[in-house]
């Protein structure tokens, strides 16, 4: 399982998600307020601007060879855009 984590500033606080990217080519979009001892919840549906995100943390890893192009381009096709590999 891949596992991808960043956090956001909103008017409560932090907000921290967790993009996971299971062996059967499922992703799991989970958010949780704190950080320690956190409360994951699962976003169901996952608004355009999380995948957006999670689509730039995977091409960075991918730069980084952390990752092949197939998980970028299976978030591009999620988008509804066709890419080619750079």
């Amino acid at each position: 399982m891949e596992r991808h984590e960043w956090f956001e500033q909103s008017e409560v606080g932090k907000v921290y998600y967790r993009a996971n990217y299971r062996n059967h080519g499922r992703w799991t979009i989970m958010t949780a307020v704190q950080k320690r001892n956190p409360t994951w919840v699962d976003l169901d549906p996952v608004p355009e601007e999380i995948w957006r995100k999670v689509r730039e943390l995977v091409f960075n890893k991918y730069q980084r060879k952390r990752l092949p192009w197939e998980r970028v381009a299976e978030i591009d096709k999620m988008l509804g855009e066709e890419t080619e590999k750079p």
